[in-house]
């Protein structure tokens, strides 16, 4: 972006009309302007600057008779130079720290919880995303008689990630099968990915099973769905219906559009998994630099947060006008608190879960 042009005054202009209209979602004019003890010059130097920054396309005028309002460009500059860091107060980091103390072992429930946290301090529409794993393979197998009809079936995945399930069978099971059925899954599924489990691989374990035989079909079930689960990158949203209350979604032709978007989670993920990273940073997305017409009057900002070498992004959802400087010290923040959650054990390594 070439900003030279951008002397210290227009600068002050444009974070103040920016500020303005992010607080009031009017159309921000001269007279307003010249009322702020920041901007020392007058009523006629400013409608002059404000004039060269709209020529240079940081702001719109909606109506000839009209203030002036930020265009792309000009929220992207002041998200990128100008926006003021937020600071959150101690309630604030609090309130996020006493939240996220809860003991979530499932990536569903952490999605869920993250995502209501993010609409709940920003008062937006809330997302959690998870990437896909890829095509994971199978590192090893445990089990663990329960009883007689039940085993637990323990699972590491490559990046130490650790699945375990119950599997219940019709039949009585020993402890010599049991082991038996281990010994086999660890020899012929071991560093097969999802695609890896044929049914050639199938018959052949119901052969080495011979009488238990019954027992592999429900114990691969869980092993497939288990791995393809993973491979599948998710999100989850809270808060969609919170967009109502901003002026720029009262076209219901417009926000119809954009919530067929977001409940279609696969366009949605195509959206944000093509603006996932691996660095960490705060990615902001404002209007067409979304690749989705729905999104066009929308602002997306989401934080990457690797736990464990898996990757989630926290962000939010909401009109062109958010705070910004609020919003991406929120996202900081959760993001610090997850990281802290991870680090202190209350996420465990593989998010370990039973079933």
């Amino acid at each position: 972006m070439d900003d030279s042009r951008l002397t210290p005054r227009k600068m002050q202009i444009l974070k103040a009309i920016v500020d303005a209209h992010i607080e009031g979602g009017e159309p921000v004019g001269s007279k307003y302007l010249s009322q702020d003890v920041r901007i020392s010059c007058s009523p006629a130097t400013i409608r002059n600057e404000m004039a060269e920054l709209e020529e240079m396309g940081y702001l719109l005028q909606p109506h000839t008779s009209a203030g002036r309002v930020p265009s792309e460009l000009g929220y992207r500059y002041y998200v990128d130079a100008l926006v003021h860091q937020y600071k959150n107060t101690r309630s604030e980091i609090d309130e996020i720290n006493q939240l996220l103390r809860y003991k979530l072992t499932e990536m569903d429930e952490i999605l869920s919880e993250v995502s209501r946290l993010a609409s709940s301090f920003s008062d937006y529409t809330g997302i959690a995303f998870k990437a896909g794993a890829g095509k994971v393979r199978i590192v090893q197998f445990k089990s663990v008689l329960l009883s007689d009809h039940d085993f637990l079936l323990v699972m590491t995945f490559e990046g130490d990630i650790v699945k375990t399930k119950k599997i219940h069978l019709p039949f009585t099971l020993s402890e010599d099968t049991l082991r038996r059925f281990t010994e086999a899954l660890n020899i012929y599924l071991v560093n097969l990915t999802s695609d890896g489990i044929t049914m050639p691989i199938i018959v052949k374990l119901e052969a080495i099973m011979g009488s238990a035989g019954a027992m592999v079909h429900p114990a691969v079930k869980v092993v497939y769905e288990t791995m393809s689960e993973l491979d599948t990158a998710d999100v989850k949203l809270e808060g969609i219906t919170k967009l109502l209350q901003y002026p720029e979604y009262s076209d219901i032709s417009n926000f119809r559009n954009l919530l067929g978007m977001l409940e279609e989670k696969d366009k949605l993920l195509d959206v944000i998994s093509a603006k996932t990273g691996e660095e960490d940073d705060i990615h902001v997305y404002i209007g067409t630099e979304n690749d989705s017409d729905a999104m066009k009057n929308t602002a997306l900002i989401f934080k990457n947060v690797n736990i464990g070498g898996k990757q989630l992004a926290v962000g939010v959802i909401g009109p062109k006008r958010m705070n910004y400087s609020k919003v991406i010290e929120m996202l900081n923040g959760l993001a610090t608190g997850i990281d802290r959650m991870f680090s202190e054990g209350a996420l465990p390594p593989g998010h370990s879960d039973i079933d």
